[in-house]
């Protein structure tokens, strides 16, 4: 994926991409260490046809499932299971028992709180402990405490109709499902833009749509070329006035359409509008646009666009870039489909 050129972060890339090459300069007569000295791409910052050539990223979890929390760090809320009395072996553990409090597929849940004490040393007699809780507000988690002294790993689970937070635009509102299980950080971070009282400088900039390459569904056409377009909207999801901290890397799932994803660490982000296997396993997934919301997604892709070239890739950006807000859901709008996975 393909960073806007005033990028603070391909700025930097690009100096050191000079520097790289002034010191291969300098040194070019030394031939056995030259190729020591080419400079590489990082596969979350290069182009879209670089992107056949990134490896699987494998973390270590069933294809599907996520148990991810946030180490360092204890929620509180009603306790529904005792971890004096609960005890595992590992945080996963702790994270499924929790899920497996959940009737049908995807909630409600009567836990949506995980709390594991898996450091050995630091929790002595309570290792193993893993305390299942529920809290008054899922999108907003009480939290005891955070820091380096605290032995305790935390995760939250969404359940059917919970975690959906609305990307309000003037074209219409996504609703975005959430995936706290398989990026927590990310999560954490868009729940946090929830307390604010805007989201000045959050703007959707690029849009492409599925052009002749994919099918109404998302499915790439067989001999079709990958793009360009590349079936997409870009944005950047950054409050001005708010520091950001870059995001982890966390699961990697097949982009579908309709995944909300990192480019790099953030803030810039994009909605998918086709599935891009493509990509392989390339970019953090945070969440997903609900379905019935998806043509508002493609009303945006057709909008006036002009061309530009960013990293010699050939991109469209919007004439007028689109200003959203991030709300949590009006609990008006009746039954929505939110029965989506993470992958």
């Amino acid at each position: 994926m393909v960073r806007r050129p005033n990028d603070p972060e391909h700025s930097r890339f690009a100096s050191l991409v000079l520097l790289l090459v002034a010191l291969f300069s300098c040194l070019l007569v030394y031939a056995v260490v030259s190729t020591l000295l080419n400079p590489t791409v990082n596969p979350q910052d290069s182009s879209f046809e670089s992107l056949e050539s990134v490896a699987r990223i494998d973390f270590g979890e069933k294809k599907g499932e996520c148990c991810r929390g946030i180490e360092n760090l204890e929620l509180w809320g009603a306790a529904v299971k005792w971890g004096s009395d609960f005890k595992f072996n590992s945080s996963v553990e702790c994270c499924q028992a929790c899920k497996a409090m959940c009737s049908g597929n995807d909630g409600p849940c009567l836990c949506d709180t995980w709390v594991f004490c898996g450091n050995k040393e630091a929790c002595g007699s309570r290792f193993g402990e893993c305390w299942l809780k529920k809290q008054k507000d899922t999108l907003s988690p009480d939290r005891q405490e955070a820091g380096q002294t605290v032995s305790w790993t935390s995760g939250i689970v969404f359940g059917k109709g919970e975690g959906i937070v609305e990307m309000e635009t003037e074209y219409g509102t996504l609703h975005i499902k959430l995936f706290p299980d398989c990026a927590p950080y990310s999560v954490t971070y868009i729940l946090e833009l929830l307390t604010l009282r805007h989201c000045a400088g959050c703007q959707i900039y690029r849009a492409e749509s599925r052009g002749q390459s994919w099918d109404s569904q998302g499915n790439h056409i067989k001999d079709a070329p990958y793009g360009p377009p590349f079936a997409l909207i870009q944005g950047i999801l950054e409050a001005q006035g708010t520091p950001f901290k870059k995001i982890p890397m966390e699961a990697c799932p097949t982009i579908r359409s309709g995944s909300v994803a990192w480019i790099g660490s953030g803030p810039e982000f994009f909605i998918s509008l086709a599935n891009h296997e493509e990509w392989k396993n390339s970019y953090t997934v945070f969440g997903s646009v609900l379905s019935e919301d998806m043509e508002i997604a493609e009303k945006i892709a057709q909008l006036p666009t002009k061309s530009d070239v960013w990293n010699n890739i050939n991109v469209s950006v919007l004439q007028r870039p689109i200003p959203f807000v991030m709300r949590r859901m009006k609990k008006s709008l009746g039954d929505l489909n939110t029965n989506v996975k993470s992958e």
